[in-house]
């Protein structure tokens, strides 16, 4: 009976760490992909860093007024296959970008499609 016991708890404290990465890691539901959103920017900040590279950049809008936005992607290991590292994009690279805005207003976006600066063109294949 003890055996059983034991048995059961090591299949329970298993069970939750292989399970674990799956309940922390969030969806995209907080993101309007229809339709999605283009603008073009000037790159402010670039963070090569987990759990998702950032890009902060400036857009005019039609007024000429400045806005911040932020393009989220793929973690830094999944880029890396895609020739991106943490010098690809520099402050003042101009960058335009394709994505699913955040639902909320928010001047956020997930990354569909990137193309700017001297790196290598993203697509929604290789950022997620």
């Amino acid at each position: 009976m003890k055996s059983k016991l034991i048995a059961g708890l090591a299949a329970g404290v298993v069970f939750l760490m292989v399970s674990g990465p799956t309940f922390t890691h969030h969806g995209g539901a907080q993101y309007d992909t229809q339709p999605p959103v283009t603008v073009t920017g000037t790159v402010t900040e670039y963070m090569f860093t987990n759990p998702h590279v950032q890009i902060h950049f400036d857009v005019k809008d039609e007024k000429g007024s400045v806005e911040k936005w932020v393009a989220e992607t793929a973690s830094p290991q999944r880029l890396f296959g895609f020739g991106w590292n943490a010098k690809t994009l520099k402050a003042g690279d101009k960058i335009t970008v394709t994505g699913a805005q955040l639902k909320d207003g928010n001047k956020v976006v997930s990354i569909i499609k990137l193309e700017g600066g001297n790196a290598p063109v993203l697509t929604k294949g290789s950022t997620e």
